[in-house]
């Protein structure tokens, strides 16, 4: 781990690898509600990294963050959030090539796997799943859509994301969830935020109508 001062007030955790990243970030939180951690303003996941924002003083928190043992997230850590999905993506027959299975297989093995919110970004309410394993990698399409349906669930390099509203994007859609991922009425407006667990259901459309 590499802690780099960012600004006058921010400090940046640079890991090794995006679950060292997601077991820093969930014991950055449960220190500071502990009040075991010392006061910051954010605690912001990203790829293989946490930025703390806001920190009271940097070169304290520096020192001390340096003797912390940070142990791998224990198996079922973290809200689960249950997700109704109809697998009728567009480039579900571009995934299944990609992976050399069938569509039901992609169905199957998405479905099956647990996935986990590392950070959250490009348009509100949008979030990054981790969970697929390094076989089951998919490029981004050559040419991104102009515009992609809200509920769109997608898939690009070896992470799942959900559109949360229409917007323009390259990941290979596999299907669509009726879910609102960003409601300014509930709090957090985010309904995937990181830390999150989420399993995906697969249902038909009468299911998801009914």
């Amino acid at each position: 781990m590499r802690l780099l001062p960012v600004g006058e007030d921010a400090l940046l955790l640079d890991l090794d690898s995006a679950e060292q990243a997601q077991a820093w970030h969930a014991e950055l939180l449960r220190r500071r509600d502990e009040a075991a951690l010392a006061p910051v303003r954010e605690i912001v996941p990203g790829d293989r990294t946490v930025l703390l924002a806001g920190v009271p003083d940097p070169p304290a928190v520096r020192s001390a963050l340096r003797d912390w043992s940070v142990p791998p997230l224990p198996a079922g850590s973290g809200p689960l959030v249950d997700l109704a999905v109809r697998y009728d993506g567009e480039d579900l027959d571009v995934v299944a090539d990609a992976w050399g299975v069938s569509r039901d297989e992609v169905v199957r093995l998405h479905s099956a796997t647990e996935h986990r919110v590392a950070f959250c970004g490009f348009a509100p309410g949008f979030a990054y799943m981790t969970g697929m394993d390094e076989r089951h990698v998919v490029p981004r399409r050559a040419e991104p859509r102009t515009a992609v349906p809200a509920g769109s669930v997608a898939l690009a390099g070896h992470y799942t994301g959900i559109y949360p509203r229409a917007s323009p994007g390259g990941w290979q859609v596999i299907g669509t969830t009726d879910a609102r991922l960003w409601d300014l009425d509930r709090e957090p407006a985010a309904l995937l935020v990181p830390g999150t667990r989420v399993r995906f259901r697969p249902v038909s459309d009468a299911e998801a109508d009914a």
